[in-house]
């Protein structure tokens, strides 16, 4: 695909699915196996779908909410919402009732889809208080006795009636312009009640080209296998774990969550994974308490492996005849079964989300797996900078995705342009000019670039700790220490206007 040229998300995917046709696409896990949607399959489904939401009285411009775990039906209603022109609105299924009543009066959802009966729980009360949504469409029945003041569909229903429908659905998504908005993604709110930032077509066309260049730069793209387990509601696993492996013409595994999480990268054996500092950080840990039963040479064995693993990174120089002899022994033994317990053929772990602590990525690399670091925020569809493979560094964030254009602002502040940008926060324009000025993005975070020209983020503009000694204190930094002990799962730390810091 020529994605500079492409139209729009839904055009991408049509595109992608009429070359690639009975490729598998999507899969998911039913009766103890995954079974594949093939892009033909796929994209049957998804004309469906767009026609019977149509028919429903969904219109160019109509905001649907979609509230599921990550599965087939999920990637297929957000490219069927956009095919006609609609805005998918994600939503959390950790969402409260409240939550879900903000983000659907917020947003003027007209409809909303559903997963599960538990979701729909706290969905339901919320849409019918909202006073505009009409219909609710679910994915698994609902078994729902009483009279509602909307309408509640089965979203098989929907498909099946869609199939009776005529409408060319594909020659229709082909006219939706590139800055047009193609979805609305609530920030998760740390910041107060949660804004919904609007991402155009073209925001995340621009993602996922960035994407494709940076996995083309040293590694040949071919049948690539996304592993999909962070929730697609977050705009980095919409953009890095939907839309740019469509781009890619790639296979989607959806995991079944954490307890299954290493059974499904032995299952799927992934080429990329979207991950977050968490995630990895549980990795590191699951393989740590792995060892503790082993046999005292093979600990001694993979200790080693880290040491000379990590010296090859920091210090080269650093290294005797005899670490470089014993290097390609233990590339082969201890090397080699860790990358196996990843499925084998992972070209690299894609960090996002937040600050990966360097300990967490030197463990990754120093064991041979690849971890790319990146940066960026909802309101850049997300992805800003990450690092290639060719100059990879734990320190830095990378270099500028292609068609992104980062500066350093006066006071330090990263400020970024480009058609990644988000086209405000929805029905916020107050807040929307005091992030984007004069066509800059203001990020909210401190950094600098390195002498290769990556960026280096040191701070959070809001986040630093004054003591009342007049010290800056960063506590992202000692919260990440603090976090890599087995026993703390999460950290924070203390001490505005006070004598010393404190930590909870």
């Amino acid at each position: 695909n020529d994605l500079d040229a492409m139209p729009n998300l839904p055009t991408l995917f049509f595109e992608t699915a009429e070359a690639k046709k009975r490729r598998p696409f999507l899969w998911h896990k039913a009766d103890g196996k995954f079974h594949p949607r093939t892009y033909r399959q796929t994209m049957d489904e998804v004309i469906q779908l767009a026609r019977g939401l149509k028919d429903l009285g969904i219109e160019t411009g109509d905001r649907v909410v979609i509230c599921s775990e990550n599965r087939p039906e999920w990637a297929i209603a957000d490219i069927a919402i956009m095919a006609i022109g609609a805005i998918a609105v994600p939503a959390y299924t950790t969402n409260t009732t409240t939550d879900h009543l903000h983000i659907l009066s917020n947003s003027g959802a007209k409809g909303a889809i559903v997963s599960t009966r538990e979701l729909a729980k706290k969905l339901l009360p919320a849409a019918i208080d909202s006073g505009q949504c009409k219909f609710i469409a679910s994915i698994e029945p609902l078994l729902i006795r009483q009279k509602l003041p909307l309408d509640v569909h089965a979203y098989e229903a929907i498909v099946a009636h869609g199939k009776e429908l005529t409408g060319n659905i594909v020659a229709e998504a082909r006219e939706l312009k590139r800055e047009a908005t193609s979805c609305i993604i609530y920030t998760s709110g740390t910041g107060g009640t949660p804004k919904g930032v609007e991402l155009s077509h073209g925001a995340i066309l621009c993602n996922a080209t960035g994407a494709f260049d940076v996995l083309a730069d040293g590694w040949k793209v071919g049948d690539e296998v996304f592993l999909s387990f962070l929730p697609m509601t977050h705009s980095y696993e919409h953009s890095a774990g939907l839309w740019c492996p469509i781009a890619m013409g790639a296979q989607i595994y959806f995991a079944e969550g954490a307890e299954k999480l290493a059974e499904n990268l032995a299952e799927a054996r992934p080429t990329v994974m979207t991950a977050v500092p968490r995630l990895l950080e549980a990795l590191r840990m699951r393989v740590l308490r792995g060892l503790r039963g082993t046999p005292a040479m093979r600990q001694s064995l993979f200790h080693r492996t880290l040491d000379v693993g990590k010296r090859k990174i920091t210090d080269p120089a650093s290294l005797t005849f005899g670490d470089k002899m014993i290097d390609g022994f233990l590339e082969r033994t201890v090397r080699s079964q860790v990358r196996n317990r990843f499925g084998g053929r992972l070209k690299a772990f894609v960090s996002g989300g937040a600050a990966l602590h360097e300990e967490v990525g030197f463990f990754f690399e120093a064991l041979g797996v690849t971890v790319l670091q990146g940066y960026g925020q909802t309101e850049s569809a997300p992805i800003i900078s990450v690092n290639r493979r060719g100059d990879r560094q734990l320190h830095a964030v990378g270099k500028p995705m292609r068609g992104v254009d980062v500066e350093i602002a006066n006071d330090g502040e990263i400020i970024v342009k480009g058609e990644l940008l988000m086209n405000g926060y929805w029905q916020n324009q107050a807040e929307t000019d005091k992030t984007i000025i004069d066509g800059w993005l203001h990020t909210g975070d401190i950094g600098e670039f390195d002498a290769l020209g990556r960026i280096k983020i040191t701070d959070r503009k809001k986040d630093i700790i004054v003591l009342s000694g007049g010290d800056n204190v960063s506590p992202a930094r000692v919260e990440g220490f603090l976090t890599l002990e087995a026993e703390i799962g999460q950290a924070m730390v203390i001490g505005d206007k006070r004598p010393h810091c404190a930590a909870l």
